[in-house]
């Protein structure tokens, strides 16, 4: 009877190592630092009003964290958009637009942008995933993960981060990221 439960428990084991070995990559930042960042147009919104957001354009002007988000009005995502709006004069003043996507309709990312955002920063819609999915960033349940870019005025990953349960890194990784690369640009 032990030696059956051992068996047995040893299986369970074995079948959850074998779970998160396939769930490992999920947890991972999907580019890699120094690869050149994908570039796109998407529709965004900011305060409501709704134009394209060009990657290209917005890297003229600094560096840009670009933040993936599960969807608009989820309790955590809700929360992430609060967090990255309460710290925009801090991006600001490192010179960085921020720039947030997700899968959901320009309908709802510019309610989003009004309700959640406070109309501080712009989010754009990928409904179709295509940048989603260029960075993949998408989620093993189909929309976005939880992943955090910051990409340099020379078009590279600068930093990358994923954590679908922690909103609240992504904000202070990636101005610690933007602070250091201030930082050494300073130094040279």
């Amino acid at each position: 009877m032990l030696k059956r439960n051992l068996l047995s428990r040893r299986a369970v084991c074995q079948a959850c190592a074998v779970s998160l070995t396939l769930l490992a990559p999920l947890a991972q930042a999907n580019l890699s630092v120094g690869q050149m960042a994908p570039d796109f147009r998407l529709p965004a919104a900011t305060a409501g009003q709704v134009s394209d957001f060009v990657l290209s354009d917005a890297l003229r002007k600094g560096p840009v964290v670009v933040y993936f988000f599960p969807a608009a009005f989820s309790y955590g995502c809700n929360r992430e958009a609060h967090a990255f709006a309460e710290h925009m004069d801090e991006f600001k003043a490192l010179g960085a637009t921020v720039i947030g996507v997700s899968n959901d309709t320009i309908d709802v990312i510019s309610k989003f942008s009004v309700q959640e955002c406070a109309g501080k920063f712009s989010v754009a819609a990928d409904p179709e995933k295509k940048v989603i999915t260029a960075y993949d960033s998408k989620s093993f349940m189909g929309g976005a993960d939880r992943s955090s870019y910051v990409v340099g005025t020379d078009g590279k990953i600068a930093y990358a981060y994923s954590a679908m349960m922690s909103f609240a890194s992504h904000i202070d990784n990636t101005l610690k990221a933007l602070k250091d690369m201030k930082a050494a640009g300073a130094a040279r």
